[in-house]
């Protein structure tokens, strides 16, 4: 195998009434991108993205672009968790002696690339992580030194930042399930998120050989109320107001997933049409069931060629089962001096206990006070195993917390810790100060205990492989 691509979509009807949709992009590419003689030809995998490998000595690259707030509670759990704005982090090759600098002449490509503010990511929102972010490639090598995480909570996401991802496409957003990211349905909705993942993979069992894996991955969740229909019937035209007439004729596979997992007596979930294919796989700790709809298949379009599919449900909001992890954090106090900022982690498992990695990076102009630091869960100190702490400088980095902590079963461990806002010049003002100063999302690394073993079929969604749940593992 020299260049393979996938798509699919999956589509997971809410309880809220809302729809969940999540498209994969997958290109494979067996090359050697650190040889001496460059890649000149390029087939499916995207010229300049090749070239930012190459060139940069990147080993792995994640970056994200969400616009919304993600309800865990409402919605379950997400299949790529992202936090709002844009988030990158890269791991470079070991031969890059100057990692910072690499790093700045990296956020500034990417930049152009994905017309974002990423030329913004400098030494003051910019963290060496001690002990989180592993690599989700193949290789061992797991040197903190060469990985590099920023994340931009102000950026706003719009068609800007769309156009130039669609374009990385093989297809482009002409043939395919791309034909239905249309822009003014995608921002139209509750949660929209974006992101490219770069990484080398094993080809075969053996990992005699690798290839590079190009993931381009959006997620979107349309809202019931807004969009004016009032009723749990969904279908593709009322979602991305368009239809699916083809497959991308470069992609060796192409399929539609739909969650039926809900639906055992086969009364709760309507599909028009309907498709004997069924497939079971376990996403996130979960094992669920998915109607399969090959787009490859001329017999899936019909006589009409024209691929609409409804989905219509019944099932209410207290059917869904709480997630086992779900985590929520707020700024408390009063006044614009002193502050305190609350990090809540739940585990709603009934009997086990697990530990969480939990990474913060605080801006520097809030002076953290890390002698008020307490970690507490059900009433009771709960003393990390594990905490790093690198402490702030002005106008040159942030503050790096990272700590591990095991959450007992059924409970609520809350993480305090008390700041002061330091004074800024005037220049240091952002353009709307209105706005207030925001902070990026704490991240939290865990092996999420499973219901279930988890099965392994060549039929199922990429949402089941281990990108897919790039924080959390199934641990059975």
């Amino acid at each position: 195998m020299l260049y393979d691509f996938q798509e699919e979509l999956v589509i997971r009807p809410l309880h809220s009434g809302d729809v969940y949709a999540s498209f994969q992009f997958r290109t494979l590419w067996e090359t050697d991108f650190t040889r001496e003689n460059k890649v000149s030809h390029y087939r499916l995998f995207p010229k300049s993205l090749g070239q930012v490998i190459s060139k940069f000595s990147v080993r792995e690259l994640h970056i994200s672009f969400t616009q919304g707030y993600w309800r865990t509670m409402q919605w379950g759990q997400p299949f790529l968790p992202s936090p709002p704005g844009a988030e990158l982090w890269v791991w470079f090759q070991d031969s890059v002696t100057d990692v910072d600098g690499t790093w700045k002449e990296l956020t500034n490509v990417l930049s152009g690339i994905f017309c974002a503010s990423l030329n913004f990511i400098d030494s003051t929102n910019t963290v060496q992580p001690s002990a989180s972010f592993k690599p989700l490639g193949v290789g061992n090598v797991t040197d903190h030194r060469f990985l590099r995480y920023a994340t931009l909570p102000r950026e706003i996401v719009c068609t800007e930042n769309l156009t130039p991802w669609k374009k990385l496409l093989p297809c482009g957003s002409k043939a395919g399930l791309a034909v239905l990211l249309k822009s003014e349905k995608l921002f139209h909705s509750s949660f929209h998120s974006q992101a490219v993942h770069i990484r080398p993979v094993c080809e075969d069992e053996q990992c005699k050989t690798t290839s590079w894996e190009l993931r381009q991955t959006l997620n979107v969740v349309f809202d019931l109320h807004t969009s004016g229909q009032g009723k749990r019937e969904w279908s593709l035209f009322k979602m991305f107001s368009r239809t699916l007439t083809e497959s991308c004729p470069l992609a060796s596979s192409s399929k539609i997933y739909i969650d039926i997992t809900d639906n055992p007596q086969g009364d709760q979930i309507e599909l028009s049409p309907a498709t004997p294919l069924l497939s079971q796989a376990v996403v996130l700790g979960d094992r669920r069931t998915f109607s399969v709809y090959d787009l490859t298949q001329q017999i899936t379009f019909g006589t009409v060629r024209s691929l609409n599919l409804l989905i219509r449900w019944k099932f209410s909001e207290g059917d869904m089962l709480r997630p086992l992890l779900h985590a929520e954090r707020y700024v408390a106090g009063y006044g614009l001096q002193t502050g305190e900022i609350h990090t809540l982690m739940y585990n709603n498992h009934p009997y086990r206990s697990f530990p969480v990695l939990l990474l913060d990076s605080v801006p520097w102009y809030l002076r953290l006070y890390i002698h008020t630091l307490t970690v507490t869960s059900k009433g009771k100190d709960n003393k990390p195993s594990y905490i790093h702490y690198q402490p702030s400088k002005d106008r040159v980095r942030p503050h790096l917390l990272e700590m591990l902590v095991q959450l007992p079963p059924n409970s609520v461990t809350e993480v305090t810790v008390q700041f002061e806002r330091a004074l800024l010049k005037w220049t240091e003002y952002t353009p709307d100060p209105n706005h207030g100063f925001y902070v990026g999302s704490s991240v939290i690394s865990s092996l999420v205990p499973s219901m279930v073993s988890c099965l392994f079929s060549e039929e199922k969604p990429f949402v089941t492989t281990d990108l897919g749940s790039c924080r959390e593992a199934c641990l059975s």
